[in-house]
C-alpha cells in the first residue's frame, strides 16, 4: 500500500487519421464513393492537413468522430474516475473493486495534503485504519465461508474515494476538444486536470492538425465564459464588451 503517480499510456489511435477525416469531409460534397476518395483521391498530405485544420477552425467538428484514441490510465483516484465517466460519449473498462480484491490498495494524495506534514500524517493514518478494517471484513466473511466478489463487494463500501484505480478510456477527436475544454481549464479538479494535459500532449503529438490549440475553453473562445467565478486568465466576455462600449 503505498502513495502512487499518474501514467498514461496510447494503447491504439486510428490509422490514417488525417486521409479518415479527409475523406469523411470530402464525402459530404462529393458523388463519389467515399471508399475511391480514400484510395484514389488526393495524396498530398500536406494538402489534407491544411483542410482538416480549416475543418477544426471552421468549427465543423462531425467529421472528427470518425478518428479515437485509446488511452490506458493507471495512478488515479476513484474521485477522477467518478468525474472521468461523466464524459458520456466515450468508452470506459475499469478495474472492478468486486473482482479485483483490495488487499494492500495503493492511493492518491492530494497535493495539499501531501505539502501539509500535520494533514498528510493524519491522511495516511485514516488510509491504514481503512485498510486493516477492510482486512478485518474480508476475514470474517471467509471464517464465514463468503469469498471471491460475493465478499468483495460487500467490502468494498467502506473503501476511500482515494484509493488508486486503472481504467481504459477510448475518446474520439470530437469529444476530446470538449474534453480538454472542460478538463484543461483552471477551475477543473487538479487531479483530473493533470490528467487531461497528459493526454493533450499526447493527442498534439499525434494530430496536431486537430489539437495544436486545443486546451481550456477560453483558448477557443478567446475569452472566459466563467464571468465572475474566472481565474483571471482571459477577461471575461461582460469585461470585453463593456471596453468595446467605451
Amino acid at each position: 500500500m503505498a502513495k502512487v503517480n499518474l501514467n498514461v499510456k496510447l494503447l491504439e489511435v486510428t490509422q490514417n487519421a488525417i486521409a479518415v477525416i479527409y475523406t469523411a469531409c470530402r464525402q459530404c460534397y462529393s458523388a463519389k464513393f467515399a471508399g475511391d476518395i480514400f484510395e484514389e483521391g488526393d495524396k498530398n498530405l500536406d494538402k489534407q492537413v491544411e483542410f482538416v485544420k480549416k475543418i477544426v477552425k471552421s468549427g465543423h467538428e462531425s467529421p472528427l468522430e470518425h478518428v479515437k484514441f485509446t488511452f490506458a490510465i493507471e495512478g488515479v483516484s476513484r474521485a477522477l474516475t467518478h468525474q472521468l465517466v461523466r464524459h458520456r460519449i466515450a468508452s470506459f473498462s475499469q478495474q472492478s473493486q468486486r473482482y479485483v480484491k483490495e488487499a494492500e490498495f495503493d492511493y492518491i494524495i492530494p497535493p495539499s495534503i501531501e505539502t501539509d506534514k500535520t494533514l498528510k500524517k493524519e491522511f495516511i493514518k485514516i488510509i491504514n485504519e481503512i485498510q486493516a478494517s477492510y482486512n478485518k471484513i474480508l476475514k470474517r466473511f471467509s471464517e464465514k465461508g463468503k469469498t471471491g466478489e460475493a465478499a468483495n463487494e460487500d467490502a468494498r463500501f467502506m473503501l476511500p474515494q482515494a484509493v488508486e484505480t486503472k481504467i481504459v478510456v477510448t475518446m474520439n477527436c470530437r469529444e476530446l476538444l470538449h474534453f480538454f475544454k472542460q478538463r484543461c481549464c483552471a477551475r477543473a479538479q487538479w487531479e483530473i486536470r493533470d490528467l487531461a494535459e497528459e493526454m493533450l500532449k499526447t493527442c498534439r503529438s499525434y494530430l496536431p492538425a486537430i489539437f495544436v490549440n486545443a486546451g481550456a475553453k477560453c483558448i477557443s473562445l478567446d475569452y472566459c465564459p466563467e464571468e465572475e467565478f474566472s481565474c483571471g486568465r482571459m477577461e471575461t466576455k461582460e469585461i470585453e464588451c463593456n471596453q468595446k462600449k467605451s
